[in-house]
């Protein structure tokens, strides 16, 4: 009886001590989530605080710029500088704006991706694009070089991909000094080269974003990837942000599979490098009419693109001569139009080493007459150069960071279909006149905007106030008489998904054909792909962006 007491009373101690063991497991664990409660509302408490600065700032330059606007209102020039200040102060607001909605759609896990086939150069255009003018603001030096491309077209999250690299290259221009260098590069990965097994087939797509800017420390560098950190001393206390974007980056990274890291040191500079697998879209080759080896006369300075420019020319069976300087070029087709032995084209770059590029071609046009093609590959924004370089005899803009698709199909057009004839540059002149545009949009503020921005250009518009009255007017309108319609989203009586369903339901052949364009303040991955399944062609973000409207409207009528 006693040994049998005596072994109830173990068990009784053991079991005690097994129940204290998990009362401290559970303490501990209560301990740990405390502290992590604790750190995170530390951290949402301080972005509070640091959000409450950031959005006040640009709204008191909208509040105060409009109200010396209206002061000075007959001032034009006075009036414009505030404008343009009450423009980048809504553009900065917007994005902080953006990035709180981006972070709280991650934390609820309603963040998902958008998988659609995409044109890679086209991505880095649009990337350059809108890097570019930020960096120039800071009149920093910028460079986007495109290493070795095995596959332009790919299959991926476009939108989330540019979120990722405008937010790093961003940031470098942001914590980058006045006049400092940003050096970005696209390069892809073999598959012999891939980092992970499990990804085979894919293709790794590499980006590379290095400045010589502020720099992080040690310490910052262990916690760049968490909400709410920021870099805080003397340069950057009046740098704006949330704090938000690399942990957005991070997680986009990671769903989409990829691999993120950073090196940096104080007052040195930083450098980010992403990793990303990507599925190729097989496409059928172009057709290139291109004379095997027939020269090329290739004019750049800078050694790396030169080089890049030869290489594609050489691996499509022609013979590029390369040169430095403008006057020696102009010299060496002067001797070879002596010698009847021209080359069948000329291919001016950005950088010559005695006088500009469009010089140049001033020179060639008038020495070689109006049908030797000229072409200017160039990083420069063509808007803004285009009337200068056509009327020096400029043929075709071929844009960087340079593709070897865009230089071969633009030297195709020019040497292969006798197209030098035109001036290689008539698709970009649209008389927007001609073209009839349908606008739904039931707040009278926005559809007052939108009709303004579209009248500037041209384009003769007529408006509906939700989507049923949309339904009608296109109904009632003859075959094509509408060439685009912008459909807000929430309107009443009829939504945009809806009325776009029923207008793609119609029984007459533009029905299918009309382009439908998504003009709407959702603005989210989610709400471009219901657009799409709605049959929508296009999505445009409010607030709506000229530049962007523009796009849209080329894209579609340059097509007829």
């Amino acid at each position: 009886m006693e040994n049998q007491s005596m072994e109830k009373d173990s068990c009784r101690a053991e079991e005690l001590k097994e129940r204290i063991r998990v009362l401290e497991r559970e303490n501990a664990l209560l301990e740990e989530q405390l502290k992590e409660a604790e750190k995170a509302n530390w951290s949402k408490s301080r972005f509070l605080s640091s959000m409450s600065h950031d959005i006040r700032t640009p709204m008191n330059a909208i509040l105060g710029m409009t109200s010396i606007g209206l002061a000075h209102i007959d001032e034009k020039s006075r009036v414009q500088d505030c404008l343009y200040k009450i423009q980048t102060a809504s553009e900065h607001l917007m994005s902080l704006v953006n990035d709180v909605l981006d972070m709280s759609r991650i934390d609820s896990g309603r963040m998902s991706l958008n998988m659609e086939d995409f044109s890679l150069p086209d991505l880095v255009h649009d990337i350059s694009v809108i890097v570019r003018a930020q960096a120039v603001q800071k009149n920093q030096e910028l460079t986007i070089t495109i290493g070795r491309i095995y596959e332009e077209y790919l299959s991926g999250d476009p939108l989330h991909l540019r979120q990722i690299l405008v937010n790093i290259i961003g940031n470098a221009v942001k914590y980058t000094q006045e006049e400092g260098c940003i050096q970005v590069r696209f390069s892809q990965r073999l598959e012999e080269e891939q980092l992970s097994p499990e990804h085979a087939g894919k293709i790794w797509m590499c980006f590379e974003c290095e400045d010589n800017g502020f720099g992080m420390s040690e310490d910052f560098l262990t916690r760049i990837f968490e909400p709410f950190e920021r870099v805080h001393n003397e340069r950057t206390r009046k740098i704006e942000g949330t704090g938000l974007g690399m942990s957005i980056v991070k997680n986009l990274v990671d769903r989409m599979e990829g691999v993120i890291r950073v090196e940096s040191e104080e007052g040195v500079g930083s450098c980010f490098y992403v990793d990303i697998p990507l599925s190729a879209v097989p496409q059928e080759p172009a057709e290139q009419k291109l004379p095997k080896g027939q020269k090329v006369l290739v004019v750049e300075a800078e050694e790396e693109r030169a080089n890049q420019i030869a290489a594609f020319l050489r691996e499509a069976g022609l013979d590029p001569v390369t040169m430095e300087n403008g006057l020696e070029a102009v010299t060496a087709l002067t001797e070879a139009q002596y010698e009847k032995n021209m080359p069948c084209a000329l291919l001016l770059g950005q950088e010559l080493a005695d006088i500009a590029a469009l010089e140049v071609a001033a020179h060639v046009r008038q020495l070689a007459g109006k049908e030797f093609p000229i072409l200017l590959v160039s990083g420069e924004d063509w808007a803004q150069i285009e009337y200068r370089a056509t009327r020096a005899g400029v043929n075709a803009f071929v844009p960087c960071p340079l593709f070897k698709s865009r230089l071969l199909t633009a030297l195709s057009s020019l040497v292969g279909s006798g197209a030098a004839e035109d001036d290689g540059l008539a698709d970009h002149r649209i008389d927007y006149g001609s073209h009839r545009v349908l606008l739904v949009e039931d707040i009278a503020l926005n559809q007052e905007i939108a009709v303004e921005l579209l009248s500037m250009i041209g384009v003769q518009v007529e408006a509906a106030d939700d989507g049923a009255r949309a339904v009608e007017l296109f109904e009632a309108s003859p075959e094509h008489y509408y060439d685009v319609i912008f459909m807000d989203i929430h309107m009443p009586v009829m939504d945009g998904y809806e009325a776009s369903r029923r207008i793609r339901g119609m029984d007459r052949k533009d029905a299918a054909e009309v382009w439908i364009v998504a003009m709407t303040a959702d603005a989210f991955v989610e709400d471009v792909r219901l657009a799409k399944e709605a049959g929508m062609n296009e999505h445009i973000s409010k607030p709506v962006d000229p530049k962007r409207l523009q796009e849209v409207l080329f894209r579609q009528f340059s097509q007829e």
